[in-house]
C-alpha cells in the first residue's frame, strides 16, 4: 500500500482543525502529526517554523470568518445582521474568533486603514442612503460599531457560557444607538 503524501494544504488543514477545536497554542507538531496519520518529517518539511503556520491557519480563520459572516447577513438589514453575525461566531467559534483577532495586520497604523482593511467600504454608502446621513457619518458610525463589536466579541469569546447572547445584541443594540444619535446630531 504506497504512503499517502502529505501536502502543506493538508498540514494547514489539520493546523486549522485542531485551532478550532482547542486553541492555536495546542497546534504542535507531534500534534499533527497524530492528525494526519503521518511522521513529524512532512510536517517539518513543510513548517520550517510555526510562526509561518500560525500565518497560514489565521488566513484560513479570515477566509472561514467572513464566509460564515455572509451566509449570516440579512440583505434587509445588513447593519445590524453584520454585527450579530460578529457576535455569533464569538460564541460558537471562541479560538478561531481569537486567532481572526490576533493576526498582525501589517498595514495598519490608523483607525482609517482598520476600517479599509476590516470592513467593506461600499456599507457605508448603504448605511448613509438607509440613515439618511452623510457618508462620512456613515463611514464613522460603521467604525465606532466595528469597534465596538470587535471589544465585544472578544469578552464574549473568552468568557464562560454564562452570558448569553440576547444580553450581547442588547449591548450591541444600546451602542448603536448611543452612535447613531452622533452621527444623526451631526446631521447637514
Amino acid at each position: 500500500m504506497p504512503k499517502q503524501r502529505i501536502t502543506k494544504e493538508m498540514v494547514v488543514d489539520a493546523a486549522f482543525e485542531i485551532a478550532r477545536r482547542d486553541g492555536m497554542e495546542r497546534v504542535t507538531v507531534k500534534a499533527l502529526a497524530e492528525s494526519l496519520g503521518c511522521s513529524v518529517q512532512p510536517i517539518y518539511s513543510y513548517c520550517r517554523n510555526m510562526e509561518g503556520l500560525r500565518n497560514d491557519v489565521a488566513e484560513k480563520a479570515r477566509a472561514f470568518i467572513q464566509d460564515y459572516i455572509s451566509k449570516s447577513v440579512d440583505k434587509n438589514d445588513l447593519f445590524k445582521s453584520t454585527g450579530h453575525a460578529y457576535i455569533r461566531i464569538a460564541k460558537e467559534e471562541p479560538h478561531i474568533f481569537r486567532l481572526y483577532l490576533f493576526q498582525q495586520r501589517e498595514n495598519v497604523s490608523s483607525l482609517d486603514d482598520l476600517y479599509r482593511t476590516e470592513t467593506n467600504p461600499a456599507v457605508a454608502e448603504i448605511i448613509a442612503k438607509d440613515l439618511d446621513i452623510t457618508v462620512e457619518a456613515a463611514r464613522r458610525l460603521h467604525l465606532n460599531m466595528l469597534i465596538y463589536t470587535i471589544g465585544i466579541g472578544t469578552i464574549f469569546s473568552v468568557t464562560s457560557s454564562g452570558i448569553s447572547a440576547d444580553d450581547i445584541f442588547c449591548q450591541q443594540e444600546q451602542a448603536y444607538q448611543a452612535f447613531l444619535k452622533i452621527a444623526l446630531e451631526g446631521k447637514e
